[in-house]
């Protein structure tokens, strides 16, 4: 996770490793991922039907195989869609590269190589005690801006150097160990997910306002700050339970610091402990495969159903569209140019975060190109990546949550993100 200078941008090990596997893959890429998607599907079908006694007493792997209804639907669609789009066949509106395309060849091999590099990884992460030091440090300040533990500070510090991804699948994986309660995991997993450094200067280079990053990801860390206040104090994040995964209670003095420590000494303590219980290289190796195992054939179906299913709504329906309208009167309110043009863009985003710059590159006003790559990057939740990660994963969100969430954000943020752009521009 530390920060480190490479090809002219700051970056993290594991986002120049993923991206190496990528290479190497390229020309392998889309058969592993047919094999993942469709391979889920069989066995899914296959523990369904026969319900073998092996899996079904294997905990890891009953929670894998043995899912709901709902979710082996979902990785049924999945299956179809992937084989169609690697094929290129059937209806052009499922592979097309707006598409399934997009999804397939864009985002499943990204997630593909940082899955297996986080997953492997993630327990030198959270084992040995890192967690435990700075959660303890930050706390005084996580605890009264935000109402969340102190260690939720790396969740977003991991999302924000490397990939949202990553910050997910640690929030899911404190979530599952019971250091966050349903409605801490709902809030950081909806709210510091924060899109990477490198995404931002992407969305703001489609837009041509290179020159700007600087001032534009300002703008995006303070309406990011603005949101985390106000929107987990409304519902539906506001109605979650204090209580853990299994239905306990949080403890009250969880955070209280013992006399005759202070905030570093108590975190040292708790971090040399937990280091203590981590176990030998091959526990962590044997919690890193499960972690890999989870993360690639769980989640990828997910996001390939999912994503393209959004995408699809999105490229062939007047959905956002109209759902957008709403928006046109604020937008006027806040005097952006281009208001119609810009409403139009706003709801999209919740499909995928890259096609709001996509479809503000062609606006003439700079300012109304400035201000919808930071309301792009500020939703967060988007159905192609983020929102298909949080649905597949533990975290207690469902697509209505999210998307009610989404539109909080937009509210929240842009007013925020408008007014700056008039001091700007």
């Amino acid at each position: 996770m530390l920060p480190i200078h490479y090809d002219e941008a700051i970056t993290i090990p594991i986002a120049i490793i993923s991206k190496q596997l990528q290479s190497i893959l390229a020309d392998s890429m889309g058969y592993i991922l047919t094999g993942i998607v469709v391979g889920m599907a069989l066995a899914t079908t296959l523990v369904k039907l026969i319900k073998p006694d092996a899996i079904l007493k294997h905990a890891f792997l009953n929670s894998l195989l043995n899912v709901s209804p709902l979710w082996f639907v979902v990785r049924i669609i999945g299956a179809i869609f992937i084989v169609l789009t690697f094929n290129q066949i059937g209806f052009e509106a499922i592979y097309s590269g707006n598409t399934g395309g997009l999804v397939f060849n864009d985002l499943l091999p990204v997630l593909f190589s940082v899955f297996i590099f986080a997953g492997m990884l993630l327990p030198l992460l959270l084992n040995f005690g890192l967690l435990e030091l700075f959660g303890t440090i930050l706390t005084k300040i996580m605890r009264p801006i935000f109402n969340l533990p102190g260690r939720s500070a790396i969740d977003c510090m991991a999302s924000w150097l490397g990939d949202g991804s990553v910050g997910i699948l640690m929030t899911s994986k404190q979530y599952e160990a019971r250091f966050y309660t349903q409605r801490e995991a709902a809030v950081i997993g909806t709210t510091f997910s924060a899109v990477s450094i490198t995404f931002s200067l992407v969305v703001i280079s489609q837009v041509k306002l290179e020159h700007l990053f600087i001032p534009f990801y300002l703008t995006v860390c303070l309406a990011g700050i603005v949101a985390a206040i106000v929107v987990p104090k409304l519902p539906p994040l506001r109605w979650k339970k204090d209580t853990y995964i299994d239905d306990t209670p949080r403890h009250a003095d969880d955070e209280v610091i013992p006399q005759g420590y202070n905030v570093f000494s108590w975190g040292l303590h708790n971090a040399l402990n937990k280091a203590e219980q981590a176990g030998g290289i091959k526990q962590v190796f044997i919690e890193g495969i499960k972690n890999v195992v989870d993360m690639v054939l769980g989640i990828i179906p997910v996001v390939m159903a999912i994503g393209t299913t959004a995408l699809m709504i999105a490229e062939y329906t007047p959905i956002f569209e109209y759902l957008g309208m709403p928006f046109i009167p604020l937008l006027e309110l806040l005097q952006v140019p281009d208001a119609t043009k810009a409403s139009s863009t706003i709801v999209v985003g919740f499909a995928d975060m890259f096609i709001p710059a996509i479809l503000a590159s062609t606006i003439d006003s700079e300012m109304t190109r400035f201000i919808i790559a930071a309301m792009s990057v500020t939703q967060l939740i988007y159905m192609s990546e983020v929102g298909a990660l949080l649905i597949g994963s533990k975290i207690p969100v469902n697509f209505v949550e999210l998307f009610v969430i989404f539109i909080l954000r937009t509210l929240t943020t842009l007013p925020v993100i408008a007014g700056i752009a008039h001091l700007i521009f």
